[in-house]
């Protein structure tokens, strides 16, 4: 062996022949608290920069909803930007690479001309995991085609009261539905290898993402949906409806479990050792990282951030493993040293921090693999995945009526007609149709990225010489001048995520009642509604000759007009209750009392 200056010093740490908990614990025997420190925070990329990252020893990045590194950017400007924060912190005495994360929810639904697949209520709707699995794959492809290793999915809450404003994130309200749909977890993760230990996480390479199960545990339960409230549950109801996914998330390897903004029985979730340390980790051996929701920890007082070094200390030893500050992070490192030092907390609980947070970044290979290159670009919105979104809209659309008892069905339509109109504010709107989380946190109405609307797959559809009509809201006096052989009106919910998306009414956006009803009084119709939830529908029923539950399908329209048309058949079943009036919520599948308009298990077939 040579020694001096001219020799690299043989680091065990970066040796990838070594065992994973070799590797981490030859690391960690050489950081200083600080470092330590640095890897348990993760900021919002709008705050960070090389020196930034260096100076504090960021452990990890995330862009938020709507943080992009210029408007429409290309995958190329992604991945120069990521790289260049990697540089910040491969520059570090130790080089611990950091991971960028981003809600990849739907597709990479913050990334301009991403593939966006349907939102997972419409997903639950398949009943087909493999489906899911596909699109995982596909979406891993698509997030690392940018440079992005880690995905903030897939939410595996039970949404049990359509009012909450993530029901649409949510893959049923029947757990054993969400329990299957955790195979999007080996799409974005990769396969376990035979013989992988159990309850570890795992990363199969540069074309797969670390996953992330939420929000643990309880976000679908809420007090009349309300998000980030209070969930009143007994532990047998919490083991038998909001638990289940997490065991089978966990099974299959998943990386890291965010923890929910809401409330358990009272008790703040962020702040929960007995479910953050004694049950998931210590029962359930979850070996990954747990991870914040961005300012998670904030909200543990009321209001928010009124004592940040008493939520800091709730959350850190509750067994929270890395904070997503977001943004002011030199108050969560000053106020986190100042707490060790102190012995308010362990330096050992700390340790437990850092080796989840080495160990996932070990098994990812992010060591080996730190800097992204650009073989992966033209994964980005490519044709397959669009194909893959498109057969996911077909097999996610929910067939609830085809006209009157006894009358000859409306669907399939015919291709050939003299003339035909398409109707509603969703019928050609591409941010209405993908709905939250795209482009914008909140999405957001308009022609936001590339797609096919609702109008376009219609004319794409149609005999040549079929005249296609499109008007967004004709009045009765349109309808009388003119003469239609059937309409088609698309309505529904404007784009909405989270907080904002809560609603005690659950109606469509306005005008489309009025829509319905000019329309359907003049001729036969079929409404397609495109929502994040059922909706109320029931007084306008018998106006409505055909009615397609079409959820938030994404940008592959083109899967609404294959099934209208009857090139393929309708097959989806509702995931959820669909209501006949809110006064009746919550209302889930096997309840006294269950009256649904449309129960769960519903749907026509074509």
């Amino acid at each position: 062996m040579c020694h001096g200056s001219d020799a690299a010093e043989y680091l065990r740490y970066k040796d990838p022949k070594q065992p994973v908990h070799v590797r981490v614990r030859d690391l960690m025997g050489r950081m200083t608290l600080e470092e330590k420190i640095g890897q348990m925070t993760q900021i919002e990329k709008s705050v960070a920069s090389q020196d930034i990252i260096n100076k504090y020893h960021i452990g990890a990045l995330l862009s938020g909803g709507g943080s992009v590194p210029a408007p429409k950017a290309s995958a190329e400007t992604w991945i120069n930007m990521v790289n260049e924060f990697q540089s910040g912190a491969l520059s570090t005495r130790l080089g611990i690479p950091v991971f960028y994360g981003i809600d990849a929810v739907h597709g990479h639904n913050t990334v301009y001309n991403a593939t966006i697949f349907p939102h997972n209520v419409g997903l639950g709707v398949t009943r087909d995991p493999e489906l899911v699995k596909k699109i995982g794959a596909a979406t891993a492809l698509e997030v690392r085609a940018t440079g992005i290793p880690y995905t903030f999915a897939p939410c595996i809450a039970v949404c049990r009261d359509p009012r909450w404003g993530r029901c649409f994130e949510s893959y049923s309200e029947d757990r054993e539905i969400v329990q299957a749909m955790t195979e999007i977890i080996p799409g974005l993760q990769g396969d376990l290898p035979p013989d992988y230990p159990s309850d570890f996480p795992y990363v199969g390479g540069r074309t797969k993402v670390a996953a992330c199960a939420k929000h643990f545990v309880g976000d679908g339960g809420t007090t009349d949906g309300i998000n980030e409230s209070n969930t009143i549950i007994d532990w047998d109801g919490l083991l038998s409806i909001h638990m289940p996914a997490y065991i089978d998330s966990i099974r299959k390897g998943v990386a890291t479990i965010m923890i929910s903004f809401s409330s358990l029985n009272g008790t703040k979730m962020h702040a929960n050792y007995d479910l953050i340390t004694r049950y998931l980790k210590k029962t359930l051996k979850f070996r990954g990282i747990v991870i914040s929701d961005s300012q998670g920890i904030d909200k543990i007082t009321t209001p928010p951030h009124a004592n940040y070094t008493y939520s800091v200390e709730a959350s850190i030893n509750a067994g929270i493993d890395m904070i997503l500050v977001p943004e002011n992070f030199t108050e969560l490192i000053d106020s986190l040293t100042l707490l060790v030092k102190k012995n308010v907390i362990s330096t050992s609980r700390i340790d437990d921090a850092v080796e989840r947070i080495l160990r996932v970044k070990f098994v990812m290979g992010l060591f080996e693999n730190s800097v992204a290159d650009f073989t992966l670009v033209n994964q980005l919105g490519s044709q397959e995945h669009r194909e893959l979104a498109r057969e996911a809209v077909r097999r996610s659309l929910v067939l609830l009526k085809n006209g009157e008892n006894g009358d000859v069905p409306l669907i399939p339509l015919p291709k050939k007609a003299k003339k035909i109109l398409v109707a509603g504010s969703h019928a050609n709107d591409i941010g209405n149709q993908c709905g939250g989380w795209t482009i914008e946190w909140h999405g957001l109405s308009g022609n936001i990225t590339v797609g096919t609307t609702i109008l376009a797959a219609v004319k794409n559809t149609v005999d040549p010489r079929t005249e296609v009509v499109y008007h967004e809201n004709p009045d009765k006096e349109f309808m009388n001048s003119n003469r239609f052989s059937y309409a088609i009106v698309a309505v529904g919910e404007l784009p909405y995520s989270e907080t904002v998306g809560d609603s005690m009414n659950l109606t469509i956006a306005k005008p489309g009642y009025d829509t319905i009803i000019n329309v359907c009084q003049a001729i036969k119709c079929v409404v397609i509604i495109i929502s994040g939830r059922p909706v109320v529908i029931q007084p306008y029923l018998p106006l409505i000759d055909a009615l397609v539950a079409a959820w938030l399908p994404g940008t592959e329209g083109q899967g609404v007009a294959d099934v209208l048309f009857g090139d393929y058949g309708f097959t989806g079943k509702l995931a959820r209750t669909w209501f006949r009036t809110v006064d009746q919520l919550p209302m889930n599948v096997g309840d006294p009392h269950y009256d649904p308009l449309f129960p769960f298990g519903f749907g026509l077939t074509t």
